[in-house]
């Protein structure tokens, strides 16, 4: 039985001394043997001390896709070029855009990407929202906002383009395909505090990635014979959606300064 415990929006640099000890005591004592993150790790400067010390105390291999967080305070590009190396170097560590599929079990295939919410489930350019993505992160700053929306929707479009790519890989060996995003791909797992976002929700249109939820729709309906497990994360609000009948999305639910495991799948 292999046993892997999933993670999303854990936000370690909220955390004092006492509390990271204990929470790496937590993913050590799990039984486990793998984790999977789906981002929000940290942020920029620090998501890679992070990363090396839950590898340091789980000795197991390390999955992981990186939210907006990961980015604050940093460059896109130069925080990709240190996951980049670090999944190169490092045993046991695997950013997932800087590879193709990973094999979990004989028949259970993993992918990902960070994603980005892309603007295009509500009205971006009436929402008024100011998020700390773009304060924070060097090529969002301070843009106007068709500036804005055509930076975040080439990020999402990139994710939705490795997608495209790598999901038939897997889907064409494994029967199980599992999909490690930040972002909710659907409206329907928008939830925060308990409530979905409604199409008029300000926030809709930076808490979603509509393209890679298209991605997501075709390639459920070309493989129909692999069953699609998308888990992301980013509005801490948990849910989930049957979106096909081989298509199911769970959404993380997250608590600032009190990281969890999400869940622990387990494969024969």
């Amino acid at each position: 039985m292999t046993r892997v415990a999933w993670l999303t929006d854990i936000h370690l640099e909220f955390l004092n001394r006492s509390q990271l000890e204990t929470f790496l005591t937590t993913l050590a004592t799990a039984r486990i043997d793998a984790v999977w993150i789906t981002g929000d790790i940290a942020q920029a400067t620090s998501v890679h001390a992070y990363l090396n010390a839950m590898l340091k105390a789980v000795l197991k291999p390390i999955y992981f896709v990186l939210g907006n967080h990961d980015y604050y305070h940093g460059s896109i590009p130069q925080v990709r070029d240190v996951m980049t190396k670090l999944t190169h170097r490092t045993s046991g560590m695997v950013w997932l855009p800087a590879t193709d599929v990973v094999e979990i079990t004989p028949s259970v295939g993993l992918v990902g990407h960070d994603g980005w919410s892309d603007g295009r489930y509500g009205d971006f350019m009436r929402s008024g929202i100011m998020l700390n993505d773009y304060v924070l992160i060097q090529e969002l700053h301070f843009k106007d906002q068709p500036t804005l929306l055509r930076a975040i929707r080439t990020l999402a479009d990139e994710g939705a383009e490795h997608l495209r790519r790598v999901i038939p890989l897997a889907a064409e060996r494994y029967s199980q395909v599992f999909v490690l995003i930040h972002p909710p791909p659907f409206m329907e797992v928008c939830y925060h505090k308990g409530k979905l976002y409604t199409p008029d929700n300000p926030f809709l249109p930076h808490f979603s990635s509509k393209v890679i939820g298209d991605v997501l729709l075709d390639m459920a309906e070309r493989y129909p014979q692999t069953h699609f497990t998308a888990l992301c994360g980013h509005t801490h609000g948990g849910g989930e959606a049957q979106m096909r009948p081989n298509l199911r999305v769970l959404n993380g639910a997250a608590e600032y300064r009190h990281p969890q495991i999400q869940r622990i799948f387990e494969f024969a």
